[in-house]
């Protein structure tokens, strides 16, 4: 196939984005500075290349067809890419430009935002937007399109620069209202009680029965949840009790909502900061690095 029919011009498709979304050539046009006989022809020319009908017209009314409407769903966020990497460019030319950080949702909430306002109030030009992301062992997949992110793993990501945060200790936590008998409890007493999951983590209960030397079978298995911080609430709820990183629950621990049943648990996983390699000089992410690697982090 030729390749131009694959690669259409910038200009026919910015013009069939444009009178898609508005679902009129008339106010495409006013946004491009543009007659409407101009879109019209730009859009003729683009379904002529494609060979495929983008809309059907009524006189003046125009309605995208099918092939239409899933081919503007896709250039749209196309477009929206090319148009954000373009501003990115501007801006780094002039040493600025915005940080695009994915963060685990809880470890965002919990701890990250709460201290943001001193990197703003040290870095006051510098733009940081956060993303939640849940992400697997495959960070290129997951966090294609950002420049940084704050995740729990090895440290092993190839084609990615990590730097080691703190190491990830996992605790039992219970509500004193809802499990008064928290003090005289014994390790085996959990076996007994509800155990609350989070679901991107099925194996944190079973391996910490089997570091404790209890059978698995034993296991009351009860709601999984996908964010840490749904199954926090659900503790403090009285649900059940939970095992999850320390790190998230201090301040729930401090107020008395929750007890640490037993000592913490290293769960063999750290938390980083980590990025593309090709990202390494952007000056965002430069400032933002090295603010956060210089917070003392507790390795508890």
């Amino acid at each position: 196939m030729n390749p131009r029919r694959l690669t259409p011009s910038m200009s026919v498709l910015v013009a069939f984005e444009a009178a898609a979304r508005h679902g009129s050539f008339t106010k495409a046009a006013e946004e491009l500075a543009l007659t409407q006989s101009a879109v019209s022809r730009q859009v003729q020319a683009l379904e002529s290349l494609l060979e495929v009908p983008l809309f059907s017209r009524d006189g003046r009314h125009i309605e995208l067809t099918a092939a239409g409407a899933l081919y503007h769903h896709e250039l749209a966020a196309a477009l929206a890419r090319i148009r954000n990497a373009t501003l990115q460019t501007i801006a780094h030319k002039a040493g600025g430009g915005p940080l695009h950080l994915a963060v685990l949702p809880t470890f965002g909430s919990k701890w990250l935002l709460p201290r943001m306002h001193d990197f703003y109030a040290s870095h006051p030009g510098t733009l940081v937007h956060i993303h939640s992301r849940i992400v697997t062992s495959d960070l290129s997949k997951d966090t294609a399109d950002m420049h940084a992110i704050i995740c729990a793993g090895t440290g092993h990501w190839p084609g990615y620069e990590a730097h080691r945060l703190l190491s990830e200790k996992l605790t039992v936590v219970a509500s004193p209202k809802a499990l008064p008998e928290y003090g005289s409890m014994s390790v085996g007493d959990v076996a007994q009680q509800l155990l609350l999951n989070v679901v991107s983590r099925p194996d944190a209960w079973p391996e910490w029965f089997e570091q404790n030397g209890l059978q698995q079978r034993t296991m009351r298995m009860g709601p999984g949840f996908e964010l840490t911080a749904h199954l926090i609430q659900a503790v403090v709820a009285g649900i059940g009790i939970g095992l999850v990183p320390r790190i998230l629950v201090q301040d729930e621990i401090q107020s008395g909502e929750l007890v640490a049943l037993f000592e913490p648990v290293d769960s063999g996983r750290s938390y980083y900061l980590a990025y593309p390699s090709r990202y390494q000089h952007l000056p965002s992410l430069q400032a933002f690095s090295r603010w956060l690697l210089s917070i003392p982090f507790p390795d508890s």
